[in-house]
């Protein structure tokens, strides 16, 4: 028993060793941002919004609305839209230059016009770099096909 502990141990080191040198530099960046987002999504924060978000903004609802920056931050800060949890699977990040690209399977908890819901979603999101920081630019989502 000890033997298998110590293999087992043993393989989860390595696997975790491989799996942080699988992104690059970049792609650890622009997950990072990713992650403040959803963050930012269930507590909802002003400053943090503008932060992340480019001017330009352009925000693609699952059912064709389209919101850009400042009525996207209003949305979530007055309380009329958000969520109180949110996970993301199957991530791909994709960099060309000053784009990245990331895909996602998003599922949350939350509540439109202050109405709880439930949401699952596969999302784009487009960060652009500037000065040296990503920006969301765009992101738009589709509803998961029933099956």
């Amino acid at each position: 028993m000890k033997v298998l502990r110590s293999a087992f141990f043993l393989l989860l080191v390595n696997f975790t060793f491989f799996m942080s040198f699988s992104q690059t530099p970049q792609e650890t960046k622009i997950g990072e941002r990713v992650e403040q987002l959803r963050l930012l999504m269930i507590s909802p924060d002003r400053a943090g919004f503008d932060a992340l978000l480019a001017d330009e903004l352009s925000y693609g609802h699952s059912d064709g609305l389209v919101e850009d920056k400042a009525r996207f931050i209003e949305e979530f800060i007055t309380g009329r839209h958000g969520f109180t949890a949110i996970s993301v699977t199957e991530q791909s990040i994709h960099v060309s230059g000053d784009v990245a690209l990331v895909r996602h399977h998003l599922k949350g908890d939350g509540y439109d016009n202050r109405v709880p819901s439930k949401v699952d979603l596969f999302v784009l999101l487009v960060f652009q770099k500037r000065s040296n920081l990503w920006q969301l630019l765009a992101r738009q989502a589709v509803k998961v096909p029933k099956p």
